[in-house]
């Protein structure tokens, strides 16, 4: 007797899943400010008892949100970054794949992406636990970045700007790309975190529509901005057909 679809159904229904749905639909009414566990109690009609026996306090239930959000978005562009890896896409190409990937999965969980990266929550402050998972995003470009100088398809960035002293990167930074390379792409790493934070700007502003009134195609607008962004690590971005 096949079960698989019947254990799967009950893992569905099971408390930390319908607690975490419910959480989601609350984060869409209320924003996480709004967040208690009696809101996600009266929401889901559960016992307040039956919520904190999963989630003790607030902050674990936000914590749990905010980890599944980066797990689920940096799946989005891991997936994508496969897929145009598979299909004998260069580094440009790839770059160009994981960010649509990661505007689709913000324009669709709107939510979870002001969670992870809207304003602060307030009295919130993120754990250790939610690090890994929110460095998969700059993990996927940071290997796109890596692979495209490896193989030689950087251009060397002109030094307008030269990084101040003392060294700018943290550790963890140098670790996450796999070393500081050599001369001409000794700050490689510094332009690529300007290309994320470029990449997360850009969500924000399109997510919450302060582009919608001076930009005609916004689809189109996020691939040459990325193009443009692209340009200060020395990486071309094939711009073509486009799909939201």
């Amino acid at each position: 007797m096949d079960v698989s679809g019947t254990l799967a159904a009950e893992d569905n229904t099971r408390p930390p899943a319908v607690i975490k749905a419910t959480a989601r639909q609350l984060l869409v009414k209320l924003g996480a400010g709004g967040l208690t566990l009696e809101a996600v109690a009266t929401e889901g009609g559960l016992a307040v008892a039956d919520v904190a026996a999963v989630f003790p306090h607030r902050d674990d239930l936000l914590t749990a949100l905010v980890i599944d959000a980066y797990n689920e978005s940096g799946a989005a562009m891991e997936q994508a970054d496969q897929a145009a890896g598979d299909a004998g896409g260069a580094a440009g190409a790839r770059l160009l794949a994981v960010t649509r990937a990661l505007r689709r999965w913000s324009f669709a969980n709107p939510a979870e992406f002001t969670l992870i990266y809207g304003s602060p929550v307030p009295g919130y402050h993120a754990p250790q636990a939610t690090v890994p998972p929110a460095s998969r995003t700059p993990g996927v470009l940071a290997g796109i970045v890596r692979a495209a100088l490896e193989a030689g398809d950087l251009t060397p960035p002109r030094r307008t700007v030269a990084p101040p002293g003392p060294p700018l990167l943290l550790p963890e930074a140098v670790e996450l790309f796999g070393g500081v390379p050599e001369a001409p792409f000794s700050d490689i790493i510094e332009r690529g975190i300007v290309l994320w934070s470029n990449l997360i700007g850009l969500l924000v502003f399109q997510v919450f529509s302060r582009t919608h009134d001076s930009v005609r195609d916004e689809s189109a607008f996020f691939d040459y901005a990325i193009a443009v962004a692209a340009e200060g690590i020395g990486l071309v971005v094939p711009l073509g057909e486009h799909t939201d």
